[in-house]
């Protein structure tokens, strides 16, 4: 047992000390043992004071009100209580207990000063307050009279959503009787009246845990639903947002205190469950709209799956699988042009395909995955009727989307008995609506190499009297598009073309004329780009279709259009036009040892060499492609997979190849557009649109290819690519683009810094190739005005600013004047340096008198810097030794020399070292006799 007194003693002594933690821990203890009123009101009174330093303002507030139950009138207890009340905002009470302090004492100044603050802040917030109702009263006014000027309700309508953005008018309208407010908005059915109270609603749940409950409760999950539900894409996409806003709050998003409070928030759990239950509801609901369905699903895609993958309660998706999976099936089995479908938007089913693999991803471990399927199998299975083709034909269109979600489930779903030679039989059925679901199955199906050899053997024969014998254009393009996929099964393996010489143009020309034909509808137009996609495997293919100005520029139209479902096959396609896939590197000598054991060996297409591939570069920039590409990254992250954003960023980065492109690129939108794509996606598709930014930054001027704050943005993903796994390349590139963002301005310098960049920097002034090397010195002469740079170098134990000496000595002319000139500025800043200079190395004296004589006249200006800055560094002993050297000499010829324009920088800065010297009383003037 502890005596109170002794570890209210100690408690005081830790809080003297600065140690916090421990002098709670006492207190605490003492609290426990003690049983004297008054020492326990101290105790209390001390504790709140450690609660106060470490920002735990409810603690504060409840151990202060605990020693003022004791004692009303502890003077210390009731300031502290003051204290965390005013913190936590609860301004009016806090005013009451510093009242009450001047009252006990009323010359104490800290209390009258306190109680003038305070009153002139509750004076403040009761004028905006009695402001902000009757501004709230008024808007509200506005919008539910049916009298009122159309430009004064939208007037009223926008400024609500603003009001409720800001924490003090979101409560200001929750209080005013809002929520029944907005409630009638809603009921009015009008669009514009429907989206500010949705919006208003949004504002009012962000980041407040309570007031999203309330509205949850008040509103009803039900009623939000049915408004997502609605026919209107900009109300769907509200009404996604505010369920984001909810979900963000509840989960996390809302960082206050709430003290005693805590208990009066209900917990969120089972609201959560009530809105993830009523999500799937929705999906496979008739009396929802595509946009309704569209959102519910990026809903359950955003928030349902693990965001990080380390973290091990993956319950959410399972329970989504148990709830959810067969609702998710029958939308991706819905076949439009078939009677008593879903509503969906072009974009539906492959959203719902995304979200389905994303859910498989998400799951741990392999009998996770087996209930997976079991779930899907049970569901195809139960569709498959011969004697019903319609529930036939949603069980294949089942495989389609999965075939485009989590293919190895798909895969096995083709895999089951009968499925394969079930699609090839709907190929020769009369009904044209059968052979459109099942050639779009096998073109999903023939992913495999294995299984598009089997298809060749049965279907390709099939496709072709398709192609031929059908009349229905939508039927025949897909034909094709089959044909087109089995003809590239070998990849760009120029000796495994599947088809004879010239057929895989043939087919690629008519998916050109496709389209570039306006009458026909985007979706069929769409199938002509996937069939591209395929053929541009092909060399011969990719350079007409590159000479082809009307077919590159409907395919740039249609990428920029709504239907998103096109953007992989574009990607695709321009992946292989610009050939950025990755390439295995062949070596001569394997190749030899493959054809004489007669194993496969893959060869190149003449048309996929270097130059040809600059060619086609060329075209697809004067056509126009990054503008679409810009367009294409904006895209909903639900349907701009990672696996898309990483084709996006290698074709950015085949573009900005050659330097000459980045101002073309940078014109278009192609710098702003990177950003985003070398920030999220796949590590290989982040480090590919970061080298594509590091040769946009070293060439470019940063505020023209990066406006506004996104300059800011740029410099993570460069320093990203300073990591040692990174390639030679990448870290030349990176450097040269961090050197030219660090000579635009003192804020990115401190960014460059703030990014933890400069040890790498550091490590690659070491580095044996000349050009990284180079690079890296060259950005670090761009930084060293920095105080941070400034505080490395004049610590003691390291060797940055003797291999920056040593560097000067280097005979890289370019490598020269980075070096000497970083030195130039770092002596200049600081004083210390001179002196330090002098006795890192035995060389420093021949290295400044080579630069002082150095035939480049940059060279030779900074050479003359760092002797003016030793001169003038306020240490006389290495003046005096400077002179006695050949430096004088050195100085003295130079300072002679003749004004001229290309040397008068150093013939100047000469002039000024021997002005010093005679300062300092080292030389006299030269005077001639009279």
């Amino acid at each position: 047992m502890g005596d109170p007194i002794q570890l209210k003693e100690e408690g005081n002594k830790h809080f003297q000390a600065g140690d916090t933690e421990k002098a709670i821990e006492c207190y605490t203890k003492a609290i426990k043992e003690c049983k004297d009123k008054k020492v326990l009101a101290v105790i209390y009174r001390n504790r709140s004071a450690c609660y106060l330093k470490k920002e735990n303002y409810a603690s504060a507030a409840s151990d202060a009100s605990k020693a003022i139950d004791i004692d009303a009138a502890d003077i210390k207890a009731l300031y502290r209580r003051c204290q965390a009340l005013e913190k936590l905002g609860k301004l009016d009470m806090a005013f009451k207990d510093v009242q009450r302090c001047a009252t006990l004492e009323p010359k104490n100044k800290t209390f009258l000063e306190t109680l003038r603050r305070l009153g002139a802040e509750i004076q403040a917030k009761l004028k905006t307050t009695f402001s902000t109702d009757s501004r709230v009263q008024t808007m509200f006014d506005i919008l539910l009279n049916e009298e009122s000027e159309k430009d004064k309700k939208e007037k009223a309508a926008n400024n609500l959503i603003v009001l409720s953005r800001e924490d003090a008018g979101a409560e200001r309208i929750f209080q005013n009787n809002g929520v029944p407010l907005l409630l009638n908005m809603i009921e009015t059915g009008k669009p514009e009246m429907i989206l500010a109270a949705v919006r208003t609603f949004s504002g009012m749940c962000t980041g407040h845990k309570a007031r999203a409950m309330a509205i949850v409760h008040m509103v009803g999950v039900d009623k939000m639903c049915s408004i997502m539900a609605i026919d209107n894409e900009e109300i769907a996409l509200a009404a996604c947002n505010l369920f984001q806003c909810i979900n963000d709050s509840l989960t996390g998003g809302d960082s206050r205190e709430y003290g005693k409070e805590e208990a009066l928030v209900l917990d969120a759990a089972k609201d959560l469950k009530t809105i993830l239950l009523s999500l799937l509801e929705m999906i496979a609901s008739k009396k929802v709209s595509g946009h309704g369905r569209d959102q519910a699903l990026n809903l359950l895609t955003k928030n349902v799956p693990r965001k990080d993958k380390k973290e091990r309660d993956n319950s959410r998706t399972l329970f989504t699988i148990d709830h959810g999976l067969k609702k998710i099936l029958k939308v991706c089995g819905q076949v439009p042009e078939l009677p008593d479908q879903l509503p969906l938007t072009e974009n539906t089913q492959l959203i719902a395909s995304v979200l389905l693999n994303k859910l498989y991803d998400d799951l741990t471990c392999d009998p996770e995955r087996n209930n997976f399927r079991d779930i899907c199998d049970e569901y195809i299975k139960s569709k498959i009727d011969p004697n019903n083709m319609d529930k036939t034909l949603h069980a294949i269109n089942v495989i389609s989307g999965l075939l485009q979600g989590p293919f190895d489930v798909g895969n096995a779903m083709v895999g089951r008995q009968g499925i394969m030679e079930m699609m090839v039989a709907l190929c020769g059925s009369e009904r044209e609506v059968d052979q459109m679901v099942a050639v779009e199955a096998l073109i999903h199906a023939s992913t495999k190499m294995s299984r598009a050899t089997f298809i060749i053997t049965n279907g390709v024969s099939l496709l072709k009297d398709i192609y031929k014998k059908t009349k229905n254009e939508r039927i025949k393009i897909r034909a094709l598009v089959g044909l087109c996929k089995l003809g590239s099964a070998g990849g760009d393996d120029y000796s495994l073309r599947q088809f004879a010489e010239g057929s895989t143009e043939k087919l690629a020309k008519q998916c050109r004329k496709w389209l570039c034909n306006p009458q026909i509808d985007t979706k069929t137009r769409k199938w002509a780009i996937e069939g591209l996609a395929y053929l541009t495997n092909d060399a011969d293919v990719k350079d007409d279709f590159v000479e082809d100005e009307l077919a590159l520029k409907a395919m740039f139209d249609l990428a920029k259009s709504k239907d998103k479902t096109i953007l992989y096959a574009v990607a695709c396609t321009l992946v292989n036009c610009t050939n950025s896939y990755d390439k295995k590197e062949i070596i001569p000598e394997l190749v030899q040892l493959a054809k004489f054991s007669k194993q496969h060996v893959p060869e190149q297409h003449p048309k996929d060499k270097k130059d040809f591939v600059e060619k086609r570069v060329n075209r697809l920039l004067k056509a126009g492609v990054t503008s679409a590409l810009a367009v294409m990254v904006k895209a909903d992250n639900s349907i701009l997979t990672d696996q898309t954003k990483e084709m996006l960023a290698r074709v950015f980065l085949a573009l900005s190849e050659n330097p000459k492109h980045c101002g073309t690129i940078v014109a278009q939108g192609g710098g702003k557009a990177l950003i985003p794509l070398a920030l999220e996606g796949t590590d290989g598709g982040k480090v590919k649109a970061s080298h594509a930014l590091a040769k946009i930054a070293a060439v470019s001027n940063p505020e023209i290819a990066f406006p506004g704050e996104r300059v800011y943005e740029v410099v993570r993903p460069l320093v990203s690519l300073l990591q040692t796994d990174r390639d030679g390349l990448q870290n030349y590139e990176a450097l040269r683009g961090l050197t030219n963002l660090a000579g635009f301005s003192e804020k990115l310098r401190s960014k460059i810094i703030k990014e933890k960049a400069l040890p790498e920097i550091e490590n690659y002034m070491f580095e044996e190739n000349d050009q990284i090397r180079r690079a890296a010195t060259e950005c670090m002469c761009n930084l060293v005005t920095c105080k941070e740079v400034h505080d490395r170098y004049l610590e003691d134990g390291n060797d940055k600013l003797k291999l920056l000496v040593l560097l000067s000595g280097e005979d890289d002319e370019k490598l020269q004047i980075a070096a000497a000139g970083g030195l130039a500025m770092i002596t200049a800043a600081q004083k210390k340096l001179c002196t330090k200079m002098t006795h890192v190395t035995a060389q420093w004296l021949e290295i400044l008198q080579r630069l002082c004589l150095h035939t480049n006249p940059k060279i030779q200006h900074r050479g003359i810097v760092v002797v003016f800055n030793m001169l003038n560094a306020d240490n006389e002993e290495l003046a005096k030794k400077l002179i006695e050297s050949e430096l004088l000499e050195i100085l003295s010829v130079v300072a002679k020399m003749e004004d001229n324009p290309s040397k008068q920088e150093a013939i100047d800065a000469a002039r000024a070292c021997l002005v010093k010297a005679m300062d300092l009383g080292l030389i006299k003037p030269f005077t001639s006799p009279s």
